[in-house]
């Protein structure tokens, strides 16, 4: 008699050897406990649609004491946080405050448009946003020769991954794009653009759009698996046509009532006077909550639901990859493995 999807205990699914093995190399990096940072309020550039220069938090005045910062991080430290991630408005534009971060925990990663090259002695994982080819850029961005000045930047660097972020307009250019960053050597995932609150402009997805985006994140998956730092169940995740709070529950404080473990206790968004305040925080403030699939949101939100994909081999499985994708790209010398489940597995609904 064949084995129901309700029959599999968490034995039964560790019976396969290659999923134990993902298993007890995703493991070992439970201890994460992440918090974010506003660095700087200023920008060298300013994208339309972007998150940061809505609500208050672009008010907060800076606070460019470096001192305050490492008592600041030695106080997170203390009460249990192990994993940084330094983003504002542009935190290339203050890396004396960077380093401070990192000479105090020097796991994390910072969240930068890769304009400013940041000092190799930073050494935590740097996140390249991407929008599109030069001609978008510019268009969205104002920034000319962006992709090139960019490579220039963190060409060879081992801390740099290039996050494209797909709208409905540069669905197409993420061929091109993929295809000039893996000709550098560098490695690539993806993102989708999440509206901010309020938002009603052009770069806000659609069904089809959300389609689009699906069957061209699977093709560059297939044709750059050295490259591509993703999985199909990323791919599934970010492109519903609901979003991440609807399909697994935010865990953040924000969406999240509960003090009593995880995200709803340890995590908080700093602003850049180093203050922060719960009802607000999550890990892209001010995003309009139905329409957030952002990567960063993912990489806690999904990896939080573990039980929930712990059904059968091949649901387990998927979570696994998501987990083995979202520490390649957040974790410095965190190496990814080939993909478990090449199959699209609807994600599983709460019981």
């Amino acid at each position: 008699m064949a084995t129901t999807r309700e029959e599999y205990t968490f034995a039964d699914i560790l019976a396969n050897p290659h999923i134990k093995e993902r298993w007890q190399k995703v493991r070992r990096y439970f201890f994460l406990r992440e918090s974010t940072y506003d660095m700087s309020n200023r920008c060298n550039i300013r994208c339309q649609g972007c998150y940061y220069y809505v609500g208050d938090k672009q008010f907060a005045p800076e606070n460019r004491d470096e001192q305050a910062w490492r008592n600041l991080l030695l106080k997170e430290k203390e009460r249990g946080i192990t994993f940084v991630v330094l983003a504002g408005a542009e935190p290339s534009l203050v890396a004396d405050l960077c380093r401070a971060c990192y000479e105090v925990i020097p796991l994390g990663a910072i969240a930068t448009n890769g304009l400013i090259a940041i000092p190799a002695d930073i050494d935590y994982r740097i996140h390249i946003s991407v929008w599109g080819n030069d001609r978008t850029s510019e268009t969205i961005r104002g920034a000319a020769n962006m992709l090139g000045r960019q490579i220039a930047n963190y060409h060879d660097d081992p801390r740099a991954v290039f996050i494209y972020t797909f709208t409905p307009d540069n669905i197409e250019e993420a061929r091109e794009v993929t295809a000039t960053l893996a000709d550098c050597g560098q490695s690539i995932s993806f993102n989708m653009f999440s509206a901010p609150v309020g938002y009603r402009g052009p770069l806000q997805h659609t069904v089809d759009s959300l389609k689009k985006t699906r069957d061209v994140m699977g093709e560059l998956l297939s044709d750059y698996p050295q490259s591509v730092l993703y999985s199909t169940y990323n791919i599934v995740a970010h492109t519903e046509p609901q979003g991440l709070h609807d399909l697994f529950s935010c865990s953040y404080p924000r969406r999240n009532q509960s003090t009593d473990i995880g995200l709803g206790r340890s995590f908080r968004q700093y602003r850049t006077d180093l203050q922060w305040d719960r009802e607000a925080a999550c890990c892209v403030p001010d995003t309009d909550c139905d329409d957030c699939r952002h990567y960063a949101a993912g990489s806690a939100v999904v990896t939080a639901r573990m039980y929930r994909h712990a059904v059968d081999p091949e649901t387990f499985s998927a979570w696994l990859d998501y987990v083995d994708t979202y520490l390649a790209v957040w974790v410095r010398e965190y190496k990814k493995g080939q993909n478990l489940c090449n199959t699209y597995i609807h994600p599983p609904v709460k019981k």
